[in-house]
């Protein structure tokens, strides 16, 4: 036992010099987690700073110029024209030259006066759905918190028809990046770790010292752990670099425990190393390793909750889901950055990984004793 643990050390302490002893390799390693993680902060936003959209006037009362420029002063949106005619609409959604268009009602001073709910259209550009819906959303806050103040001013019952109250949890400011920085603490880990575990047995086959490794004392199991932990620590690191932008960067404030957030990223590495290592004992090659990556890595994105939420998906692909670590890395981020859940709040995903790595990792081990007899 002591003798296998001395060769395990040593294996690991091989695997990392081959990966730093190459100043790219270090800069590779280091730089693309801090580039990525600033890039997705600052450019993949779904909050809006700048919508261009035109008005249609109807009513041309004090009410519905007191509307439009409580648009134009929300800093948000950006007036691009002043319609006079319906037909003109058209031409400026098709065109893309606005977002979307303002349509108010002529009878839209008489309605508030007489305390009716007052008519307001919004037709906006559906071909970039995402932020149109948040376009919408956010004319929706003007237009009722206008409602509300101008009936406060005229003496008439702000109470009277619907008021909506809104209220975010875990995110009060609704910022993308309070959604997306933590998600990156296990998407970018996992492309990191799953390219460095599935090259590294294809990296020995192709600069032809994998026949020197099979010589070697060495038994099959302990080549794979040594093969295992170093991507796992490199993991691990690069998880740290982007929780450290997060919160000196972005200062987006951690409510849970650190323990609990680094528990679940150690059961997350193991279950995406023995994908890696999957990967690493089918292919012959690197260049093997790092196509079968790449076919690997997009639908584990597609179907992790990053980008769309996983309930708004069809039932078959919400089932293939749940063989995907990076789902649950995500939702162990989230919950433990945003909302300080504990072990008991996170125990189904943690039995998962468990899962996962369980049967990945023997599967990998078989596998690897298959191919070198």
């Amino acid at each position: 036992m002591r003798e296998s643990f001395f060769r395990i050390i040593a294996l690991i302490r091989k695997e990392l010099l081959a990966m730093f002893k190459d100043p790219k390799s270090r800069i590779v390693l280091v730089l693309p987690p801090i580039l990525q993680c600033l890039i997705f902060g600052y450019a993949a936003s779904y909050d809006l700073n700048n919508v261009p959209y035109a008005v249609l006037d109807h009513d041309h009362s004090a009410a519905s110029v007191e509307l439009v420029s409580k648009l134009d002063g929300s800093g948000i949106f950006s007036r691009v024209a002043t319609l006079r005619r319906t037909a003109d609409i058209n031409d400026f959604i098709n065109d893309a030259r606005v977002l979307l268009v303002v349509v108010i009602d002529q009878d839209f001073e008489r309605r508030l006066m007489a305390g009716m709910p007052a008519k307001l259209q919004i037709i906006a550009d559906g071909r970039n759905s995402n932020t149109a819906g948040t376009a919408q959303s956010y004319i929706s806050t003007i237009a009722t918190d206008f409602t509300t103040q101008w009936r406060e001013e005229n003496g008439q019952d702000a109470n009277n028809g619907i008021k909506v109250t809104t209220r975010a949890w875990y995110n009060p400011s609704l910022e993308t990046r309070w959604y997306m920085i933590p998600s990156l603490i296990g998407t970018i880990t996992m492309m990191m770790t799953l390219m460095l575990t599935a090259m590294s047995v294809a990296r020995e086959r192709e600069a032809g010292t994998f026949d020197q490794l099979l010589v070697t004392p060495f038994r099959p199991s302990e080549i794979m752990v040594g093969k295992a932990l170093p991507s796992m620590l490199v993991g691990l690191s690069q998880s740290t670099t982007i929780l450290l932008v997060a919160q000196l960067w972005f200062q987006i404030p951690f409510s849970g425990s650190y323990f609990i957030l680094y528990l679940g990223l150690v059961l997350f590495l193991a279950a995406a190393v023995g994908i890696g290592l999957f990967i690493s004992s089918l292919a012959a090659n690197m260049q093997q390793a790092m196509i079968y990556s790449f076919v690997l890595l997009m639908p584990f994105m597609l179907l992790s909750g990053l980008t769309a939420p996983i309930g708004n998906m069809p039932d078959i692909l919400q089932y293939l889901t749940l063989i995907n670590p990076l789902r649950y890395a995500i939702s162990i981020t989230h919950q433990v950055y945003l909302e300080g859940a504990g072990i008991r709040q996170l125990l189904p995903e943690m039995l998962a990984l468990v899962a996962i790595a369980a049967v990945t990792l023997p599967f990998s081990a078989w596998l690897f004793r298959n191919r070198l007899t």
